[in-house]
Order: C-alpha cells, then structure tokens, then sequence
C-alpha cells in the first residue's frame, strides 16, 4: 500500500502528463535534444558504479570478516556522510575542487595541472562526487550479506584444500551477490 500511494500513483501520473500534450513527441524532442547528454549520464552511472564496487566490496568485506571489535565504528564511519544532506555533499566537493580548492592548488603547486586549469564539471570530478555520494549505499548491503554468511562455510574451504582466493572464488563471492546488486 505504501509503495502504490508514494511510487506507483505519482510514477503514473507523470507519465501520464508527459504523455498529455504531445503525446511521444515529447520523448522523441528529448532525445534528439539531448543525444549527447544520455549517453554521457549512463557513461558517468557505469563508472561511478564500478568504482563504488571496487572500493566498497573490500570495504564491506574488511568490515565484516575483519572488523572485529571495531566492526561498529566502522560501519558508522561508512553511515557518517548520511548526517548530512546530499545537496551539502555535493556542494562540499565544488568547494574541494574548485579553482581556489585545496585539491587544486596541490595540483597546481605538484605542476599536474596548469595555472588556469579548472577541475570542476570535469568528467573525473563528477565521476568521483558520485562515487563519493553512493558509496555507503553500496557498502551497507554487500556488508549485510557478507554478515549473513555462515563462517563454517568459509572454515570448510581450507579444511578441503582449497586456498583463500578459490574459497572467496567459490563461497564468499557467490554468497555475496545479493547484497552486490542491492
């Protein structure tokens, strides 16, 4: 019922305006208009997701398998940044990055970048705001599956010669799914 009231009902009558008065054409002007932009935004979701996988999958298994008595602080280091709103996450990288930014006098003082390079709307600097901004969204639910999994199982893989990298391969990996694609 909450779905359908706060989702389904609203998700409809959008489409239902939009749909109103040009009927499709209103699809067909916006990806003409913007041919360029739609690719481009997959493009940045892909390589924000893919590195968000890449940190945040040995993230939440460090958390989880190693954690130990720190387990807790740790997860709340990852759950820290939800304190603030994502607009003022945003905004704080603009200022990070911008051209009187502290990441860009180090460049520029490092001669990466030139005197009158900006960074900000750079492709990496939005890749990696958005990497930034989601990456807790997908350290939490890898962390929770990797939780679930039962340690005998991971105990069972060296007592059957397997090495640590197969029993990852073999177990942990294919248990973990889930919480990956959460």
């Amino acid at each position: 019922v909450w779905l359908t009231v706060f989702f389904a009902i609203p998700m409809f009558s959008m489409g239902k305006l939009s749909l109103e008065d040009g009927g499709f054409s209103n699809y067909r002007d916006a990806f003409s208009d913007y041919r360029e932009l739609i690719p481009r935004t997959f493009g940045y979701a892909l390589a924000a997701t893919v590195i968000c996988i890449l940190l945040g999958y040995p993230l939440a298994y460090v958390i989880a398998m190693r954690g130990g008595r720190r387990k807790n602080l740790l997860l709340a280091l990852v759950v820290l940044p939800f304190f603030t709103t994502y607009l003022i996450r945003a905004i704080s990288w603009r200022i990070l990055l911008g051209d009187r930014g502290p990441v860009t006098r180090v460049l520029h003082s490092l001669n990466i970048i030139g005197e009158n390079t900006s960074i900000v709307g750079t492709a990496p600097a939005v890749i990696g705001a958005l990497s930034y901004n989601f990456l807790p969204f997908m350290v939490l639910p890898i962390y929770v599956s990797l939780e679930k999994i039962d340690r005998k199982l991971l105990e069972a893989g060296p007592d059957l010669y397997a090495s640590g990298w197969r029993t990852f391969r073999k177990v942990t990996l294919p248990l973990s799914l889930p919480g990956l694609f959460a």
